[in-house]
Formats: C-alpha cells, sequence, structure tokens
C-alpha cells in the first residue's frame, strides 16, 4: 500500500517522500533589494525533510510585488542571494522549487519602485486593503495591461524561471491561483476584457497557458509546476459559478504542456477535485480543503493513500513544525503556528521553532 512517506519520481527528480511545504508568503526579505537572507536559507534548510519544498512567492518583476520585504526573482543580486538558500536546503538532502507569483492588482503603489502602480486585466479595483510600510492601505485602481505588456509578462515568468534554475532551485511553481494575476484573468469579476485574454472561457485560461508554456519552454516542463484554486474567493476574485466549465478545459489545456506537476487548492468540493485528477495525466499534488484557517492535520496523509493524489502539501504546521515529516510518522505533538509572526520580523515565529529531541 502506498503511503505518503513514500519515495517519489516526480518527473526525474526523486523525492524522499510525499509530503510538500506548501508556499507561504514570510514577507522577511531584505530591502530595497528584495532578496532572501541567511536566516531565510536556516528557514528552508530546517524544513529539508519535506518531499518537496515550494518557497514563498517570488515577483518575476518588479510590478509584479504585492506585499512589503517579498523576494524577486528579476536581477543578478536576487539570483545570488536565492543561490545560499538552495544550497543549504541541498546539504540537507532537500528538493526545492521557487514559486514565481505575480500579485498583479493586489498591492498598492508605496510597495513599488519607480513610480509603478499595481496592473491586472482590467481597469478593476480589489475590494480590500493591503499592509504597506506606512500601514494598511487600500488596493487601488490598476492600469489595465495591453497586448504588449501581456507578452512581456509571459517573458517575465520565463527568465524568472532561468533565473530560478540559475540560482539551483531544482524547479517551478506557476502561482495562477490565490487571486493573483493569473487568477485575475480567469475570474469573471476582475477580468472585463473584449480582446483574445477576456470574455470567453478560452480567452481567460489563455495567460495561464501561455505562461505555463513559456516558462515550461525556458527551463524544461519535467521542472515547471501550475498551482490553481477554483472556487476561491481570496483578493476578491469571483470564478465562473461554473468551476468545471473553465476550470476543467484549462486543465486540459494544461495537460498538454506535459507539465511536472498540478496544485491544486482545494476550495471547491471534493467532486470537482476527482474530475480535475482524472483531467490530469501527471503528478497531482492537492492541498486539502480543511475549512477556514484549520491546518491540514495527519488526515491529509491519507488523500496519498487512497489515491485521491500523489503528493499532499501542507502550509502553517509545515511553518511551525521543522520536522513535520518525522512528526506525523511518529504520531508526535505538533507545534502549533504563531500567526502573529506570520509576516515580517526577526527569527522569531520563523526559525525558533523547536524539532524533536
Amino acid at each position: 500500500m502506498t503511503t505518503a512517506f513514500d519515495a517519489y519520481d516526480l518527473a526525474g527528480t526523486k523525492l524522499g517522500n510525499r509530503i510538500v511545504m506548501a508556499p507561504m508568503t514570510r514577507s522577511r526579505a531584505q530591502e530595497p533589494e528584495r532578496i532572501p537572507t541567511a536566516l531565510t536559507a536556516e528557514y528552508y534548510a530546517q524544513r529539508a525533510s519535506a518531499g518537496l519544498i515550494i518557497t514563498e512567492g517570488t515577483q518575476p518583476s518588479a510590478v509584479g510585488q504585492g506585499y512589503p520585504n517579498t523576494p524577486g526573482l528579476h536581477s543578478a543580486e536576487q539570483v545570488q542571494a536565492w543561490r545560499a538558500v538552495t544550497d543549504a536546503v541541498h546539504a540537507e538532502g532537500g528538493v526545492i522549487f521557487a514559486q514565481l507569483m505575480h500579485t498583479g492588482r493586489i498591492g498598492h503603489p508605496a510597495l513599488l519602485p519607480d513610480g509603478l502602480v499595481p496592473v491586472g486585466p482590467s481597469a478593476v479595483r480589489a475590494e480590500g486593503r493591503v499592509f504597506t510600510h506606512e500601514g494598511m492601505l487600500e488596493f487601488v485602481t490598476p492600469r489595465e495591461l495591453t497586448e504588449a505588456d501581456i507578452l512581456r509578462t509571459i517573458q517575465d515568468f520565463a527568465d524568472a524561471a532561468r533565473n530560478a534554475i540559475a540560482a539551483g532551485f531544482d524547479g517551478v511553481e506557476v502561482h495562477g491561483a490565490n487571486g493573483y494575476l493569473l487568477h485575475q484573468f480567469l475570474a469573471v469579476n476582475a477580468n472585463r476584457r473584449s480582446d483574445r485574454w477576456g470574455g470567453s472561457v478560452e480567452n481567460r485560461i489563455r495567460l495561464t497557458v501561455e505562461v505555463a508554456r513559456a516558462v515550461a519552454s525556458a527551463v524544461g516542463s519535467h521542472r515547471t509546476g501550475v498551482r490553481l484554486s477554483p472556487g476561491g474567493r481570496f483578493n476578491d476574485v469571483t470564478d465562473d459559478a461554473d468551476l468545471a466549465g473553465t476550470y476543467v478545459p484549462l486543465v486540459t489545456a494544461l495537460a498538454g504542456l506535459d507539465l511536472g506537476y498540478l496544485h491544486l487548492v482545494e476550495k471547491a468540493d471534493r467532486e470537482l477535485t476527482t474530475r480535475l485528477r482524472t483531467a490530469w495525466p501527471n503528478t497531482f499534488l492537492l492541498n486539502p480543503g480543511t475549512g477556514s484557517d484549520v491546518p491540514t492535520g495527519a488526515n491529509g496523509l491519507d488523500l496519498v493513500r487512497d489515491g485521491t493524489a500523489d503528493l499532499v502539501s501542507y502550509g502553517a504546521l509545515f511553518l511551525a513544525n521543522p520536522d513535520l515529516p518525522a512528526r506525523l510518522a511518529a504520531g508526535e505533538p505538533l507545534n502549533q503556528p504563531d500567526r502573529a509572526t506570520f509576516y515580517g520580523g526577526d527569527a522569531r515565529g520563523y526559525t525558533d521553532y523547536p524539532a524533536l529531541g
């Protein structure tokens, strides 16, 4: 019987187990360079017993930043700084992918350099506020991307993927979930376009597919994953009411690119999850639905055992338990995450969670 503790072949990359550290924004990059630090390297190296680490969202371009102190992969300084992180993880026997996250309309000009403003599929402001160095500020109306801007954005993702490999990452994950740029193009309330990037399902899925295609072409399809969150409402996005009508065609189109994996954030019901798994021919990674603010627990391991997923990802519990696979295997008590230290700060709530023994 297959278990989450068994080794796994991810498109040629050998994983020690099937327990994945999900991407989690921690807002501890050094500004103004937007680079990871020695503390970042320690944080990820502590968690190298994961079968796969997927990093915090990392912007592929300056305008892709939506939060304070998040790292990028669009400068030589960032590539060099990330190399220290990947070296530290590899020294501990780990595997690490970089998540490429363009936040689109989620953000604020106060976070961006050189007078840039957030961009989106349409000039439609998201409801809500974002934390900045100046405090909580309302989202602004984004600048609508032109055709040339969209093509440049696709290239930015591909360039960032190349930078990730140059920085020593084993692969990259394209973030198409959680209300960020690619999800905004999928969402009917954020995308009001009438050109080839909006309107019909075929048009709304186009950017996600083309970004995945460009990244796969740049670094290899076997080193490329995509994350989706059908039905997720985070960051004021509204998917088409017929989720299967949007996401089955999207997953089918992505399947044609022979990507390494699909990472599904389960916001809808298990029936849709099963349909998308059926439509996906390669590795299926699931971040299971557990309800609002409830971390995935030990029962997530059952999803590998019963074949619902090939791999299962853990977020908050991996944040709080650097040795999570060992704790789950032994049935040991779990550290509980301190939400007050999730974003920003120093080692407290970052690298000081105790391991067993």
